[in-house]
């Protein structure tokens, strides 16, 4: 597995980060499940197929439990890109778990649970635009459709989340989900002041859905001096600008940071439903570096 695909799943497999995504994305934001109900599952499967040995591999997976009692796999995959194969993928993922049920010891055996699969589309320049059901992705021929069991993925666009949706989340993942929401809608990003819990790993999951390193670059440059000083993404965002104003690059990030400390919260808020005024602050705040 390369450190990309590593660095990916790290924030979701804290538990206080994904229990928090699927009480929000399954139950409305309802605490059904608790973080330390939660137990890491193996997400490497291993399947013989043409006398060679293969291996399916999900991005994270964990068994909610109550006491000794397994109530469900669930599994989080993420993508940054429309795949229309991911109907497939998933049959694939759920299939295998419901295999070692099977398998499974005889006290597992008395105790089947349902396997889910939630699809995290990190993209924001554009929908998913793939199937997201097998019956779409399948050329069935006349008269078998009635016969083909349909599957669907459970796909959520974080980009396009509602902004309701997006406040429900409690843990790191409201960065996230702020983060790509308001680089769909503005395509400049207006940090808020929560504390970030899982520091590096909020900016290394940033800097690989986007493919900016910038993120990943300040985290290391704050651990290699021992500052220590990243608490918020207005921290963060702080020192990228601070390195981007050096060379003359002015943006959003940096002109909401300067309008919250002059205590223009009023132009702030324009400026995220206005493109000319916030086009004009950006140019205003240019002039007086």
């Amino acid at each position: 597995m390369g450190e990309k695909d590593i660095a990916e799943k790290v924030l979701l497999s804290y538990n206080d980060v994904f229990s928090d995504i699927v009480n929000v994305l399954l139950f409305g934001g309802k605490e059904v499940i608790l973080e330390n109900d939660l137990e890491d599952q193996t997400t490497r499967t291993a399947y013989k197929a043409d006398g060679k040995l293969h291996e399916i591999d999900r991005d994270v997976a964990k068994r909610w439990k109550c006491g000794n009692l397994r109530l469900a796999c669930i599994g989080v995959e993420n993508q940054t890109s429309s795949d229309p194969d991911m109907p497939l993928r998933v049959i694939a993922y759920d299939g295998m778990e419901y295999r070692a049920q099977l398998l499974g010891k005889e006290s597992v055996r008395d105790n089947r649970y349902p396997v889910i699969t939630i699809v995290l589309y990190f993209g924001h320049r554009t929908p998913w635009t793939d199937s997201i059901s097998l019956k779409d992705r399948l050329n069935i021929p006349d008269g078998f459709d009635d016969y083909v069991n349909d599957y669907k993925i459970n796909l959520y666009q974080i980009a396009y989340l509602s902004d309701d949706q997006i406040q429900k989340f409690k843990s790191d993942f409201r960065i996230v989900a702020e983060f790509f929401s308001q680089k769909q809608k503005h395509k400049d990003f207006i940090p808020s002041h929560q504390q970030i819990k899982h520091v590096k790993e909020v900016l290394q999951l940033l800097s690989i859905m986007t493919d900016d390193h910038r993120f990943e670059d300040i985290y290391n440059e704050e651990l290699k001096n021992d500052k220590g000083g990243l608490k918020t993404m207005c921290d963060v965002l702080d020192r990228i600008e601070e390195k981007g104003i050096k060379t003359g690059e002015v943006t959003m990030a940096y002109v909401a940071l300067k309008l919250v400390n002059a205590g223009r919260g009023n132009d702030l808020e324009r400026a995220v439903r206005d493109d000319d005024f916030r086009n004009k602050l950006i140019e205003e705040f240019g002039e007086k570096i």
